[in-house]
Order: C-alpha cells, then structure tokens, then sequence
C-alpha cells in the first residue's frame, strides 16, 4: 500500500506541541510555588514585626496608663477637695517614702513580707499538691471533703487571725497559719479544676502501659493538669498574700518581724498618710513584680510548649 510521505518538519511538530503542552504547566506550577514561598516569607517577617510590637506594647502600655493615674491623681490633689493632710500628693509621698528608704524600713518592711510569703507559699504548694492529688483521683473523699475546701477558699482568710493569735500568740506561727488557709484551698481547687479538664483517653493510655496509681497522677495526670494547676497556684499567691498583709495588720508587736503590713498599721497609728501611700503601693508592686517575673513567664511557656500562645494578639 502508498503511504504518504512525512517530513521531517510534520514528524517533530507534533512532539514540540506536546512537550509544550507537559512542561508549561509544570513551569507555571513551579512558579506559583516559588510565589506562595515568597509570600510566606513575607508573612513570617510581618509576624516577627507585629510580636515585636505586641512586646512593646506590653510594656508600653502599662507604663503609659500609671502616668495616666499619677497625673489623675495630682490633678485631683491640685483641685484641694481634701487637706494635704487627707490626701496628699504623689511628690509628698516620694519624698516619704525616700526618707523611708534612708532610714532602711522599707528594706526591712518588704525584705520581711516578701520571705514570710515566699515560704508561707512554698509550704502551702506541698501540702495542696498531693491533698488536691488525692481528692481528684478518689471520687468518695472529693464528694466529702470537696464543699469543705470550696467554703475555706471563700472564708476570707482575715477571720482566722483572732483564732491565730490565741493559738500560736504574737509569733511568726500566726502570720504563717493564716498565709496557710488563705493558699491551701485554692491551690488544691486549681489542681482538681485542671484534673477534670483532662481527656480521658490519657488515663486509658496510662492504664494499658501498666501505671500504677503513684505513676498515674505523678507521670500522666500531674503534668496534664498544668494549666489548671498554675491557675490555682496564681490564685493561692494571691490569696496568700493578701492573707499576709491582713495577718501583718492585725498582729502587731511581740516576736512577729516588721513587714508591710506593719508598716501601714504604724502609718494609721501615726495618722501620716503619705506612710499609708506609701505602703499601700509597695503591697501592690510586690504583688505586680511577682506576677510578672515569675508566674507570667511559666505560663507563657507553658502555653508555648502546647502550641496555645500561637496567634495571640495580646
């Protein structure tokens, strides 16, 4: 049979055509991919630059709004509804506090305080760990003990200095038990709150690993429970050290040391408000410097390592 005749030209047409056809969709593909990692660059370093800015503004903030306070206050000082005396201004209590400080009783005064509520706290951490442990994994004594410790941690701590002083008398004892029932409770109502927060297929793994009780609430049910446990221990820092102050204002005088709360006491018996001012603030920096330098950070890192900081714009 004829066959028609191909050139050489008609033959490789069509191969051109369809390599064409294969490799410029390839191209484009690559190209569109070298485009989404541009601008994922792009995005990564707008990220950096705006937890730059959050950073700022974390501190920036904070600072911008005290200078709004103090200049609040000086205005309403300057507009004399009450005597110097009553309310004086925030010069008058700088230079207060500076005398204060020559005279070493804010070094003592805060020295004092910050050590009682550093062990006072530390103590309490012992004892709620394993108590909260406890009731969290062992149903019948939650149910029994579980309103006990709910109305402790609203009892206002400040009710057991009386029972204190006739306990224990003018002694750092006293400061110590009331900084106890203040923390305790709340301590140990964080870490049952974290505890019922954990997924129970933690606990099925556990238990087809072969833990035993001790390795399941120290190995698998402690370190679940970590958010709900720095929470409570916020909370018991915080109730322990209002608990202080009040212990501090109440029981004043034989072998308990001067603190803070010694301190205002002394500024209400002298009727000296820029010493009340002054302790006043000092209570609430404490309270802000701990906050800041040491539970902040662990739960900031906490967060980090379970991938729940991620796309936080505060």
């Amino acid at each position: 049979m004829p066959s028609n005749p191909i050139t050489t030209e008609e033959r490789t047409l069509p191969v051109t055509e369809s390599k064409e056809h294969i490799t410029s969709p390839s191209l484009k593909g690559n190209a569109s991919e070298l485009r989404d990692l541009e601008a994922g660059l792009d995005n990564l370093q707008s990220d950096s630059g705006r937890k730059a800015g959050i950073e700022w503004n974390r501190v920036l903030l904070p600072v911008a709004a005290l200078v709004d306070l103090i200049l609040a206050w000086q205005f309403y000082v300057s507009l004399e509804f009450k005597r110097r005396d009553l309310v004086p201004g925030p010069l008058d209590v700088l230079t207060q506090f500076v005398t204060m400080w020559g005279e070493g009783k804010v070094q003592e005064a805060v020295w004092t305080s910050l050590q009682r509520g550093v062990i006072g706290f530390l103590i309490s951490v012992v004892i709620a760990t394993p108590v909260g442990l406890i009731l969290a994994q062992v149903a019948p004594l939650r149910r029994a003990f579980g309103p006990l410790i709910s109305g402790l941690q609203v009892l206002p701590s400040v009710a057991w200095v009386p029972a204190a002083i006739i306990w224990f008398g003018l002694t750092d004892a006293t400061v110590y038990f009331v900084v106890f029932m203040g923390a305790i409770p709340s301590i140990i109502n964080g870490l049952i709150s974290g505890v019922d927060q954990i997924p129970p297929q933690y606990r099925s793994v556990g238990t087809v690993l072969g833990a035993n009780r001790l390795q399941m609430a120290l190995q698998i049910v402690l370190p679940a429970a970590l958010p709900g446990y720095i929470g409570g221990l916020k909370q018991g820092w915080a109730f322990s050290w209002r608990s202080l102050m009040a212990a501090e204002i109440i029981a004043v005088g034989g072998t308990i040391g001067f603190g803070l709360g010694s301190l205002l006491d002394q500024g209400r018996l002298l009727s000296d408000m820029t010493i009340v001012m002054s302790a006043i603030l000092l209570i609430l920096f404490v309270g802000i410097l701990i906050e800041l330098l040491v539970f902040g950070p662990i739960e900031k890192r906490l967060l980090q390592r379970r991938g729940l900081l991620a796309g936080s714009s505060r």
